[in-house]
């Protein structure tokens, strides 16, 4: 018989999410649209904390609502905690001290293993590379590995939705053409770069089209969050001898 100590009013969840606060629309393939996705989630709201906000202001001031809902979501029993955002990158330090479970706020953790993978600069793709700064990357720990950065701060659709939340429609079709330009015009301009990291939660829901236009490897929030579940919840592999 296998006794467990219980405590927790809903089990089963792997993943738990650090969300702003958004209206515009999830497809699948993001990180706050839990129908495709190959883990299972539960989300804290961070009410008030919208993209601009954090883009504009990461001041310390945010920093403790941030950690008290990662409590709440350790306390829920989620075996590691994601965020919504890339820029919460910035304060992923002190988010993983605060709980005693895996946190991984920011895809960009994932930016040195595509540059030791590949012994190549990276390309991030990001939001807004205005304001994307070094804070960010130390947090992280990915200063000092050769980037290339391609912002989507001049992308018409997306910046208007995403960065300036000037309305909740969105066209998913423009928001893709947006993002393969963007993409084509890095690679064009630094054709050294190895693999590809995208910051903004927002866009792995491309990010095979993505990686048909310039046939690098591509790495998101998606591709952490599934590696992360899989060391959380290991299985007894099938087949047989």
């Amino acid at each position: 018989m296998t006794i467990h100590s219980g405590g927790q009013n809903i089990c089963g969840v792997s993943i738990g999410v650090l969300s702003l606060e958004s209206y515009f629309p999830k497809p699948p393939g993001h990180i706050k649209n839990p129908s495709s996705l190959p883990f299972t989630t539960t989300y804290e709201i961070l009410h008030g904390l919208t993209v601009q906000k954090l883009l504009a202001d990461p001041s310390p001031e945010l920093l403790q609502p941030i950690i008290s809902a990662a409590k709440r979501l350790e306390d829920q029993g989620v075996h590691a905690i994601t965020g919504s955002c890339g820029f919460l990158a910035i304060f992923q330090k002190e988010i993983a001290e605060a709980v005693s479970i895996p946190v991984f706020v920011s895809s960009l953790i994932q930016v040195p293993l595509a540059y030791h993978m590949t012994k190549a600069p990276v390309g991030v793709i990001t939001a807004s590379a205005s304001s994307l700064t070094d804070k960010h990357l130390e947090g992280v720990g990915a200063s000092g590995v050769p980037i290339v950065v391609q912002g989507l701060d001049e992308a018409p659709e997306f910046s208007s939705v995403i960065l300036r939340g000037e309305r909740t429609q969105m066209d998913l079709g423009k928001v893709t053409g947006e993002l393969l330009a963007a993409a084509e015009s890095m690679v064009e301009r630094s054709p050294e770069i190895g693999a590809i990291v995208l910051e903004c939660t927002d866009l792995p829901p491309y990010a095979h089209q993505l990686q048909a236009k310039v046939n690098r490897p591509v790495f998101d929030i998606i591709t952490l969050a599934s590696m992360v579940h899989a060391t959380s919840h290991r299985m007894a592999f099938p087949g047989f001898i």
